[in-house]
């Protein structure tokens, strides 16, 4: 599988005046072709600054301050915004924003914010536009009559399908989706996830799924990254992640999923909060609220270890 996207220890900073937010800290991965990877961690803990920053939209007061995110081999961050805006965004990497409702304009119709990047990328003429914008829709599952309603008046899963269409408008090599299934009812979620599941098979597009919820990422991953407090502590292959967790945090929030099929067992939870990230504690970030913190735990950062093929953990436990 050749490479689409590599992020190298990237660093954003929010720089705010009670302080500088370490949002996202030395985070890297890498991306294949088609493939499918989950980023899983609580709120708070960098995954969608992660997301605006390889989409160069980090808001203000952020900026991306170190690191590299290398796009079919062209560096995102050493580029003019212009040359971001005609050859990245939408062309290359698109973006299903979390909060469907937030991610749509009030002031125009349904068939105009999807044809919108046609008609700025492609230079299309309207009626071209019109045309095309309902060929996406009805991929997603909505008809005519959806097109020209404006966002308040659909449902929460027909905004979710129309944010999907948007960002698929110019067929772009990586999709980002961020909680795409957020304050949506169970059955809802189903046909959203079955929907990005079906487009990214027929269209070969590469995907990131960000989520707080293990079980979501599951449906659709080949590939896991958890993060937390704004690094990535663990990533592999999804079986692995799932069959054979290595870091306490990975742990911890797969025995808080409820589970139909397996044993009776009780479900846990991880105490404590996420640390303030203007301050984060030294060494490991999770020691705070890990049960096997030792001194060492305290006192260093741990390394990256490569505990199988493709399987990396940043933990004590492992580094001996």
């Amino acid at each position: 599988m050749s490479e689409l996207l590599r992020v190298e220890n990237l660093k954003v900073y929010y720089y705010t005046m009670r302080g500088v937010v370490r949002a996202v800290d030395g985070v890297s991965f890498s991306l294949g072709r088609g493939e499918v990877m989950g980023l899983a961690g609580e709120s708070g803990c960098g995954k969608s600054t992660l997301a605006y920053a390889i989409m160069r939209l980090v808001p203000p007061p952020g900026r991306i301050v170190g690191g590299r995110v290398v796009i079919d081999g062209a560096d995102v961050l050493r580029m003019r915004e212009d040359e971001v805006r005609r050859k990245i965004r939408w062309r290359k990497v698109s973006m299903i924003f979390q909060g469907a409702m937030n991610a749509l304009n009030p002031m125009h119709p349904v068939w105009y914010q999807v044809a919108e990047p046609l008609i700025y990328h492609l230079g299309l003429d309207r009626d071209e536009a019109y045309r095309k914008a309902l060929e996406l829709l009805s991929m997603v599952g909505l008809d005519e009559s959806v097109a020209r309603r404006y966002p308040h008046e659909l449902s929460g899963g027909q905004k979710q399908r129309v944010v999907i269409a948007m960002a698929l408008a110019l067929e772009p090599d990586l999709v980002l989706a961020d909680e795409p299934t957020t304050a949506l009812d169970v059955v809802v979620q189903a046909q959203v996830l079955n929907l990005l599941k079906r487009l990214v098979r027929e269209r070969g597009s590469s995907l990131i799924i960000i989520s707080h919820d293990l079980s979501v990422i599951a449906e659709l991953a080949d590939r896991v990254a958890v993060m937390y407090a704004g690094k990535i502590v663990e990533q592999g292959p999804s079986e692995r992640i799932y069959r054979a967790p290595k870091h306490p945090y990975t742990r911890g929030l797969l025995r808080a999923i409820p589970r139909l099929r397996a044993p009776r067992t009780k479900l846990s939870y991880i105490p404590g909060q996420p640390p303030d990230l203007r301050s984060p504690p030294p060494g490991c970030r999770f020691h705070p609220r890990c049960p096997h913190a030792t001194e060492l735990c305290r006192r260093q950062e741990p390394p990256t270890v490569e505990v199988a093929p493709g399987h990396l953990v940043s933990c004590w436990l492992y580094a001996g």
